[in-house]
């Protein structure tokens, strides 16, 4: 009999400790794969396109990186909570023409346009937000059709004031300065992904924040507003999109009916390579940073290998769909359903224990 409880003893605390690593192993197999996969395509790179790794390569990566990781910071938020948010190009499109119509090529008019521009942002995420969060619409369709609505409206406004014109001066020889030697649009960008990590990580309204994205029904039952929480992470991504809009402005110095036009799915194809489920729940501030520079060094590689326009939107297609086959959250799926098993066995020590 003593020999049977300390064998049951033991096997219950092998299972209680065999639970968090399970926790952790699940943890690193979801954001690990972006890592690796990115380590491989700069080996690749440097085998079959050295020109992609050098400082004139990297002095076009960062900047276009940085925007679209900041714009993906804001998809981030939104499918955290279980949504998507197809109106990226439209704020980023309208938030341009407002730094150039706003800023009327002044340095004096900068800050004002730029307050526009992030003004506009907030306020059509919160409109995403109260029609997903309050009104409980489709959030494809939502925002796909906000997002029409808002580039309507840019184009008009492109053709009644921006024509022809600049972003002022201040903001194009800012995108330009290089500190460390290194990018300034890089170090802004990678501030706002630190401030973010910081903020989910360590506040308690960010632990909330993911807390209503991992269980929604869970964290009403413990009185969060979980709709609040929708409305803000849209308002939160609008904010984050044209931001963007204003980064991307200072690189271009002009404001084209394109602007804006790349960052429809990219942002999106991002957060899920970098681990997170379009279920919702947890996501990494930091692995979609790396998604990211992915992504846009994929595309540098291709366009110095000289492949077609054609054949680099097949290619860079394709590698979005294997970057989504072996995301970290279907690897996670795919340990949790092997080791699940042994936290079963563990469970039902416990109940016998329980029970004699």
């Amino acid at each position: 009999m003593s020999a049977d409880g300390r064998t049951e003893g033991g096997e219950l605390g092998h299972g209680r400790r065999l639970a968090p690593l399970v926790a952790d192993a699940l943890l690193a197999a979801r954001f690990l794969p972006v890592w690796i996969a990115t380590a491989a395509l700069i080996a690749i790179a440097a085998i079959f396109s050295p020109e992609t790794l050098q400082n004139a390569s990297w002095a076009f990566v960062l900047p276009y990186m940085t925007i679209l990781a900041v714009a993906a910071l804001g998809q981030m938020l939104v499918i955290m909570h279980a949504g998507i948010d197809l109106s990226t190009p439209g704020v980023m499109f309208l938030g341009g023409n407002l730094i150039v119509g706003i800023g009327a090529e002044s340095n004096d008019r900068l800050a004002l346009a730029i307050v526009a521009c992030l003004g506009m942002g907030a306020l059509v995420g919160l409109a995403n937000g109260l029609l997903v969060g309050v009104l409980r619409l489709n959030p494809l369709i939502v925002t796909l059709a906000v997002g029409q609505i808002v580039l309507a409206w840019g184009l008009q406004y492109s053709r009644d004031v921006t024509a022809g014109a600049n972003v002022p001066g201040a903001l194009s020889s800012w995108a330009a300065e290089k500190p460390l030697g290194v990018s300034a649009v890089f170090w802004t960008g990678a501030a706002i992904t630190i401030a973010v990590t910081l903020v989910l990580r360590y506040t308690a309204a960010g632990r909330r924040f993911q807390a209503v994205g991992a269980n929604p029904r869970a964290a009403w039952m413990a009185g969060v507003h979980v709709r609040t929480h929708v409305v803000l992470a849209y308002t939160a991504a609008g904010l984050f999109y044209a931001f963007a809009a204003v980064l991307l402005a200072g690189v271009r110095i002009s404001v084209d009916p394109a602007f804006g036009a790349a960052y429809l799915l990219a942002p999106i194809a991002a957060v899920v390579i970098a681990g997170a489920s379009l279920s919702g729940g947890l996501a990494s501030t930091t692995s979609t940073w790396i998604a990211a520079l992915a992504l846009t060094l994929l595309t540098q590689m291709l366009r110095i290998l000289g492949l077609s326009t054609a054949m680099q939107f097949v290619v860079f297609g394709a590698a979005i769909i294997v970057g989504m086959l072996v995301s970290g959250d279907r690897v996670a799926a795919v340990i949790s359903r092997l080791l699940r098993p042994r936290a079963r066995s563990g469970d039902r020590h416990v109940a016998v224990e329980t029970t004699s």
